[in-house]
């Protein structure tokens, strides 16, 4: 695996302080925020100083019941060709379900969900993994997520499931230390017995990040400062093997540059701690789970997975996800509380995406953006993607006028006939962006 060295989430409200930064050795993009045909001059700067630069996909869904979407591999496979880079990366997760394997309508999560520890789930993941592996350029790597709540009937610990995942598949493991404590605090799951079942050696990466823990729930926010339980789980996979890259990811609230060279300081500093422990005398680990026992799943690697499991798996996942975006009822044996937060988790996520994709819409609607929005959410899911609801939104809103006044009706009006016109007007981009800064620099 190539030495990647330190690296940060490149992002593009601190392209430029990540471009001064010391020590940088790579960097990580978003793979659907970047267009091949014109990539942020950023990162051609980057990747002219020789800075590798990858992609790290999120709407992949390889642990969802269909098979990986032949476009979405396309267009992932675009953009490392056009990054040059050495693999890609997406997550265990599914983000969407229902559609025709279930006949039920298709929802759009928004965010990444956890697929249940199953012999099933894993027989699709495995097969959509390799479907992957064959349509990308490059060697692919997957990252274990974050959860909020545990699927019931679950056969495998997490560390189980993702060595038998990379076993069967060959597939190389993303490490986010920062989700490992996060599964910690909220289904009470051993970071340390996870990282002593990993194979070591398929580890690509390590993720690394901060999160804010709300009435004994942790919140994997990518917002806040790395918490010293994380740098503690890095430290400890560390000292098993030397990790080939270790990433920071910060997605929000950006704190000024110095403060995050400090947390690469930190980052660095604990996989030196890690590495200072491997080597102390006496310290000898078997990089393989039970001393290189032999996985106990012995199916066939490469037979197809029937459309029968397939199916189980879709029904389910499309019965949870209803009721996290829908409002039907809870399947039985989820924690219901539980379910609550990861819902209102998602209206948010949704509330705060839109707002970035379609920033005109928090300025003409101002501190009613936030709560219309959310009351929005409550009755529509989400099956397009973030710009059809951000379309989806500013209609509703039209065809209500709930709570809007002449001024915001008018401005709403114009900016959706803009947006979903077949041809909008030359001069209305010019006219949006003259009446947003005018707003902005009237309310400050």
């Amino acid at each position: 695996m190539e030495r990647l060295g330190t690296g940060i989430g490149w992002r593009p409200e601190i392209a430029e302080a990540v471009e001064r930064m010391p020590g940088i050795d790579w960097v990580e993009v978003v793979a659907e925020n970047v267009c091949p045909g014109h990539l942020p001059e950023s990162l051609r700067r980057l990747r002219e100083r020789g800075v590798t630069v990858v992609p790290h996909g999120v709407s992949l869904g390889l642990g969802g019941a269909d098979r990986p979407d032949a476009h979405r591999l396309a267009a992932l496979a675009e953009r490392a060709e056009a990054l040059g880079s050495p693999l890609v990366t997406e997550h265990i997760a599914f983000v969407r379900a229902g559609g025709e394997l279930t006949a039920s309508p298709l929802l759009e999560a928004g965010h990444l969900l956890p697929v249940p520890r199953t012999r099933d789930a894993l027989d699709v993941l495995c097969e959509n993994v390799r479907i992957a592996q064959d349509a990308l350029p490059v060697p692919l790597a997957v990252e274990n997520i974050a959860a909020l709540f545990a699927w019931p009937g679950e056969e495998l610990t997490e560390g189980q499931f993702l060595y038998e995942l990379a076993d069967r598949t060959g597939v190389r493991l993303l490490i986010d230390v920062a989700n490992l404590h996060t599964n910690h605090v909220n289904r009470g799951e051993d970071p340390a017995k996870a990282l002593a079942d990993l194979p070591v050696e398929a580890l690509a990466y390590v993720h690394v990040a901060g999160g804010v823990e709300r009435d004994g729930v942790w919140h994997d926010s990518h917002a806040h400062p790395v918490p010293q339980p994380v740098l503690d789980i890095l430290t400890d996979l560390a000292s098993r093997t030397s990790p080939p890259g270790v990433l920071l990811e910060r997605d929000d609230n950006f704190p000024e540059p110095a403060e995050l060279e400090r947390e690469l300081a930190s980052i660095r500093r604990a996989v030196r701690r890690g590495r200072t422990a491997a080597d102390a005398p006496g310290a000898s680990r078997d990089p393989r789970p039970d001393g290189g026992r032999e996985p106990a799943h012995a199916a066939a690697p490469h037979e197809p997975v029937p459309g029968a499991t397939r199916a189980r798996l879709g029904l389910a996942q499309a019965a949870l996800l209803s009721a996290l975006v829908a409002g039907t009822p809870v399947p039985e044996g989820f924690d219901r509380a539980r379910l609550k937060v990861q819902a209102r988790a998602l209206a948010a996520k949704r509330a705060d995406v839109v707002a970035k994709v379609a920033p005109e819409l928090p300025v003409i609607l101002g501190d009613a953006y936030r709560p219309a929005f959310l009351a929005y959410a409550r009755q529509h899911p989400m099956s397009g993607g973030y710009r059809r609801d951000a379309l989806d939104f500013a209609g509703s809103l039209l065809h209500t006028a709930a709570g809007l006044d002449g001024r915001a009706r008018r401005e709403l009006r114009v900016w959706w006939r803009d947006r979903s016109g077949p041809r909008p007007r030359a001069h209305r981009p010019a006219v949006r962006l003259a009446r947003a800064t005018r707003r902005v620099l009237l309310r400050h």
